[in-house]
């Protein structure tokens, strides 16, 4: 059972005084550990880790093979986050007020962080990078993460993870909120932050990922608690949609070529059901729909989204290139997504039309169109 957590913000907050005390960081950091998310120090008062030791913070030493990793010891942040209960007891029955950080990618969370900074509206093309907005379209009175976030749902017909009431959820000091969501088929989802030039989901919403912490429900820092909103206490599957999205922006590793392999008789079915030739584009996009196909074996577990998200990517630099029509792609991948599951085609629709969207960014060539 999770500890109590905080009051939520719809909770009374009164507390007599002193009652924030290390007993309930520490029972915060045992319950994480209890869920496998592993845990590590943050400075007391702030949302950053505790600091290194004196060697750790000479200049040019490395958190590669270092002792105090090795040793127990909390140098180096998340990367020294632990499950061990012995070594959780030290560092917070010794250390009363630190925080508790959560190393994101070991504890296979991914979570949407949406901000409230007063900044100015970037660019048209930043606010949902990837997705035009058109200048007819009028933007007064977008002014944070809440909005972008909610606009990317509604443009995806689906709810916003703000308003996500199957999931932890938790209220950051600054009015943000933090959504907690556990990874499907052990992808391993990059870091982000919403004002990148490069890899974003949405303005004023970051992703910690893989490679990133987060701040536990619980923390107290000088500026406030991290209080879990009312609900759940337990982060439920990242939904389909929003891996779509993941996928679009970049926060997967970039795609490799894959190794030529026979291709399953399933996904070569669905290649020629949906009108697919023998040329070098058919070939190309049958490798990949082969790993979409396979999924029908597996009635879950088997990473269909990320999959399907990665075959619609391929198809969309397809199409890009000039070497099959949007119809042709949409038709063959729709083909192999009901093959592998049948009766979800809204689900597989997002995932087609975020992952062609995506890789028609980045041209696929193959030296021959015939």
């Amino acid at each position: 059972m999770a500890p109590e957590l905080r009051p939520s913000c719809s909770e009374s907050t009164e507390r007599a005084p002193g009652s924030l005390t290390a007993a309930p960081l520490l029972a915060t950091a045992k319950w994480c550990a209890g869920n496998g998310w592993p845990v590590h120090p943050l400075a007391p008062g702030r949302k950053t880790p505790a600091g290194n030791c004196e060697a750790c913070r000479q200049h040019g030493h490395s958190s590669t093979g270092c002792a105090c990793l090795v040793q127990g010891r909390w140098c180096h942040g998340f990367r020294a986050a632990t499950l061990n209960p012995d070594r959780i007891d030290q560092w917070w029955g010794n250390n009363p007020d630190f925080g508790v950080g959560v190393a994101c990618g070991p504890a296979g969370l991914v979570i949407i962080d949406i901000d409230v900074h007063h900044l100015p509206l970037p660019a048209r093309d930043r606010v949902l990078p990837g997705i035009n907005i058109a200048d007819r379209v009028d933007l007064t009175g977008l002014s944070n993460g809440f909005h972008t976030l909610a606009v990317l749902a509604a443009l995806r017909d689906a709810a916003s993870p703000a308003d996500d009431e199957t999931t932890l959820r938790v209220r950051t000091p600054s009015g943000g909120l933090h959504v907690w969501y556990r990874t499907q088929g052990g992808q391993r989802w990059q870091c982000s932050t919403g004002s990148s030039p490069n890899r974003a989901l949405a303005w004023q919403v970051d992703v910690r990922a893989h490679g990133g912490y987060i701040v536990a429900p619980g923390t107290v820092t000088d500026a406030g608690t991290y209080t879990p909103l009312s609900g759940t206490r337990e982060p439920a599957p990242l939904p389909d949609w929003l891996a779509g999205e993941l996928g679009r922006t970049g926060h997967i590793p970039s795609l490799h070529t894959p190794v030529p392999r026979p291709v399953p008789p399933r996904a070569r079915q669905a290649v020629v059901a949906a009108g697919g030739g023998g040329n070098a584009a058919s070939r190309a996009l049958a490798m990949v729909l082969a790993d979409v196909a396979d999924c029908s074996a597996m009635p879950e577990g088997a990473a269909f989204s990320e999959k399907l998200n990665r075959a619609a990517y391929t198809a969309g630099g397809l199409v890009a290139a000039g070497h099959m029509t949007e119809a042709e792609a949409e038709q063959v991948l729709k083909a192999s997504a009901d093959l592998a599951r049948p009766g979800q085609e809204r689900r597989s629709h997002s995932i087609i039309s975020s992952g062609m969207s995506a890789g028609s960014l980045r041209p696929l060539f193959l030296g021959s169109r015939t």
